[in-house]
């Protein structure tokens, strides 16, 4: 089970959202270079990475900042945001990405990911972004008819990595990840899900133990971590040992 540290990307820096608002905007690091470097310290063992600006804008903004990020730690990082084309996966993953993370193109264009995901084995997952059920994009900017499932389940045996399911309702405000969502879509598909979205308190690490979470490849935490909600040593230390699991 691996739980992901989020770098959030606006204006060069690192910063949580509120609800997937831009303008609701907490600034934690101007250094996201020296963030990352400090989440490989603390014992994490991958990082998640959102560039804000280039989900609103189709395209990469925080290019500058990923590339530092990059050069900062020795994790495996997967990025999102703004990545719309083969090119654009072409360009991020031979700058050393474990993988990239499509959105919004996973709406619009489910043949590209499919491309993708056969050009770049492993390495390509997608994110679904939910509001009330249904799949919002650009940016959460814009939302659709589109069911979780019903999307995800698009790219069965596409060889998608992951998919990164985040309940914007909950993004950035602390009330807890919303387990049953994330619990019924691991259910329906067979692609490894991650959580995403609320996660606030050793509570939720504790969850992540539960055998039913199990089938989770892990989840991504943000506010929690910058707010000292969560220790890092001991939550990596519950996630190693499975303890609240009974095991």
């Amino acid at each position: 089970m691996i739980l992901f540290p989020a770098i959030d990307l606006k204006d060069g820096e690192c910063v949580r959202l509120k609800l997937g608002d831009m303008d609701e905007a907490t600034v934690y690091n101007t250094d996201p270079a020296a963030q990352a470097s400090a989440f490989e310290a603390q014992g994490f063992e991958w990082l998640h990475v959102v560039d804000l600006n280039g989900a609103f804008a189709g395209e990469s903004i925080n290019g500058a900042a990923v590339d530092a990020i990059l050069a900062a730690t020795n994790n495996p990082v997967q990025l999102g945001g703004g990545i719309r084309t083969l090119d654009h996966i072409e360009t991020w993953l031979a700058k050393g990405l474990a993988r990239v993370i499509l959105g919004t193109v996973a709406v619009r264009d489910p043949d590209l990911v499919k491309e993708a995901c056969r050009k770049f084995p492993g390495r390509v997952a997608v994110g679904i972004d939910a509001r009330g059920g249904k799949v919002a994009v650009e940016g959460w900017a814009e939302a659709s008819e589109l069911d979780v499932v019903e999307l995800a389940s698009r790219f069965e045996g596409a060889g998608v990595a992951a998919i990164i399911f985040t309940d914007i309702d909950r993004d950035g405000v602390l009330t807890g990840i919303n387990w049953e969502s994330t619990l019924s879509l691991a259910d329906s598909v067979d692609i490894p899900v991650i959580a995403s979205g609320g996660l606030a308190s050793m509570a939720d690490i504790l969850r992540m133990t539960m055998p039913d979470a199990a089938r989770l490849e892990g989840a991504i935490s943000g506010r929690a971590l910058y707010d000292g909600r969560i220790d890092p040593e001991k939550a990596l230390a519950v996630l190693r040992d499975g303890r609240g699991s009974g095991a």
